[in-house]
């Protein structure tokens, strides 16, 4: 496989784990619809960059850490569990009153602490190192996680804008209540999931 090849696979694996629906994104989504772009930015940038950092520190040796003592792996499935019930708890009770304060909506730290209680950014962690740079190359590791960083962040900010526009439509309160409940009912059903799996 010629270099641009593995870059263009690396970056369309990128796509396609990023883009598709996940906690994150719903959050994304979410505070678009609620606090506007300008303030679920925030969440973006935390997000993209706790994921690039799980990213490196599992194509880093991470994994095999996890491998040694494998009760590290059940203690982040829970922890993420708990967190999903409880992200779901806090948009199912919202009174609906959209934001127009720039200071509100998610913080850059808590998108940050989601990707490493999100099972899917874990299990996107895994897979990619191991399709990409199994033989752990610190040179394609950093490379990977360059290009993961530029598609994660436009990924995710994807579904900032998707909830911005929408907050015309959700601007009045009983709407937005139902839409929160309607995102609170998909992260509760993603957590459990989790636990049928």
């Amino acid at each position: 496989m010629t270099t641009a090849s593995l870059y263009l696979s690396m970056a369309a694996f990128a796509l396609a784990s990023s883009i598709t629906p996940g906690p994150v994104n719903i959050v994304a989504l979410s505070a678009g619809a609620r606090h506007g772009l300008a303030a679920s930015m925030r969440h973006v940038g935390g997000a993209t960059v706790g994921f690039t950092l799980l990213l490196l520190l599992t194509g880093l040796g991470l994994y095999e850490v996890m491998l040694r003592w494998p009760q590290t792996i059940v203690a982040i499935r829970w922890a993420g569990i708990g967190f999903l019930c409880y992200l779901a708890w806090k948009l199912a009770i919202d009174d609906g009153r959209l934001s127009f304060d720039a200071a509100a909506g998610p913080s850059w730290l808590s998108g940050a602490a989601m990707q490493w209680f999100n099972p899917k950014a874990w299990l996107a962690s895994v897979a990619g190192m191991g399709a990409y740079v199994a033989d752990g190359d610190p040179v394609l590791v950093w490379r990977f996680a360059a290009i993961y960083f530029v598609v994660c962040y436009l990924s995710i900010a994807c579904w900032a804008y998707a909830g911005a526009m929408l907050r015309g439509y959700l601007s009045d309160a009983a709407r937005i209540r139902r839409f929160n409940r309607a995102m609170a009912l998909l992260l509760a059903g993603s957590a459990l999931w989790l636990l049928a799996r």
